[in-house]
């Protein structure tokens, strides 16, 4: 029988990024003691194929893996589920027609992380994997809502936010700073208030450097909000 308060956190996609979600999803929960801190099981499964393989270049389907993890999950009890990567929500409606469990949607956690900083509807620049920009997660969920999404050329992709990406997986982080920086601050450039960080490795290499001079949304802890919030703390 579901917990309904404990939470289920879907993750190892990848593994440090699950690990800075569980981190963050602690400090910013409210709490006095242990017992204030809000039940949480992580599913850390770094075998998931590769969601952007999967959808633009014909690699395995993440699917099962997906929906082995949400099994397991409910199995332990779980009465939520989170998932710390953006390209998997790319098979949200196949979860979530998996599980009688509610599945917290991070583009819905990254709207309300820009509301909460002050960024109201209208230009935003995205950051993503090539998967999340080409199956436009964000653009057909905020669009209807009034943002318009900036995201990154072609060559800056091939330059800049994949090798950052692929740095942070490689628990390169420092050198991940660097070209996600550059891509950041070419969307400010074409007239974006804010810049959404996209894939949940992005926010690791931002924040091994220097702020940068305009908003950014980091989806870890748009994500770890919206858990806080549905476990009412």
């Amino acid at each position: 029988m579901p917990d309904t308060q404990m939470l289920g956190v879907l993750g190892g996609m990848g593994p440090l990024a699950s690990a800075q979600f569980m981190l963050r999803l602690t400090l910013l929960t409210e709490a006095a003691r242990d017992q204030d801190h809000i039940p949480a099981l992580l599913w850390s499964d770094p075998r998931v194929p590769d969601r952007t393989a999967a959808r633009i270049s014909g690699g395995a389907d993440p699917l099962p893996a997906l929906l082995r993890g949400i099994r397991g999950l409910e199995a332990a009890g779980a009465g939520a589920i989170a998932i710390p990567c953006n390209t998997a929500h790319g098979w949200f409606a196949e979860m979530q027609a998996a599980t009688a469990l509610p599945i917290l949607h991070i583009v819905d956690a990254a709207e309300a992380e820009l509301l909460r900083v002050g960024v109201n509807p209208g230009p935003i620049g995205l950051m993503g994997t090539a998967g999340t920009l080409a199956m436009r997660l964000y653009q057909e969920r905020l669009e209807p809502r009034g943002w318009t999404c900036l995201v990154p050329t072609e060559d800056e992709m091939r330059r800049l936010v994949s090798p950052g990406i692929e740095r942070v997986k490689a628990n390169e982080v420092a050198a991940a700073y660097a070209p996600l920086a550059e891509a950041a601050r070419a969307l400010a450039a074409r007239g974006a208030r804010a810049v959404v960080l996209g894939c949940t490795e992005i926010p690791l290499g931002i924040a091994a450097g220097p702020a940068l001079p305009f908003p950014v949304c980091d989806t870890i802890d748009g994500l770890a909000r919206a858990a806080i919030r549905w476990a009412g703390r």
